[in-house]
């Protein structure tokens, strides 16, 4: 496989780990901060801002992690 063709494919496979993981986060602060019954600002404010929160975390260590697993 070519080099270049390997970069794309480490960024798409990171891409889809870190959002899904960002995603799936967001939606269970929403479950629980709905559950909790806080005022609608705060669940869905919170739920973007855990949302960025993780994007941001997650975006330097997934991308490694999936480097490494393809290259083997």
């Amino acid at each position: 496989m070519s080099s270049d063709i390997l970069q794309k494919r480490i960024g798409r496979v990171s891409a889809v780990v870190y959002t899904s993981l960002s995603l799936v986060l967001a939606g269970a602060f929403l479950a629980t901060s709905s559950a909790l019954d806080f005022p609608g600002v705060a669940r869905y404010g919170g739920t973007v801002w855990v949302f960025l929160l993780s994007m941001i975390i997650l975006m330097p260590t997934i991308t490694p992690l999936i480097k490494r697993r393809l290259k083997e």
